[in-house]
């Protein structure tokens, strides 16, 4: 599955809760590491999530303080690294769409 196929329901959603793409995509680069023109040109080459992930330039750290229920599941405990990823991702945007401030949504130890 495409990032790009899911981009626009992240960003969909975030609309929808009156906030903007452009904070969907500051999560994103926040949690990757990605520039904008990076995660641009990810979205229009289709890039698969497990390469999205992969190549990431520096996954951050602090993801790790990204906690709670997603899913129907506590992100904290799921053991495959790479679905972890996903549900933090997923965590960040929900976050988004919930109109959570940007400053507690982007943690900080």
């Amino acid at each position: 599955m495409s990032v790009a196929s899911v981009h626009v329901h992240y960003v969909a959603k975030a609309e929808r809760k009156g906030r903007t793409r452009a904070e969907v995509d500051q999560v994103i680069r926040w949690l990757t590491g990605y520039s904008q023109d990076q995660l641009e040109a990810l979205l229009a080459a289709k890039t698969d999530f497990e390469t999205f992930f992969a190549e990431a330039p520096a996954m951050n750290p602090d993801r790790f303080l990204i906690t709670g229920m997603i899913c129907g599941h506590r992100v904290e405990q799921i053991e495959d690294p790479f679905m972890r990823e996903i549900r933090h991702l997923d965590k960040l945007v929900d976050e988004v769409g919930k109109g959570k401030a940007m400053e507690k949504i982007l943690r900080q130890p």
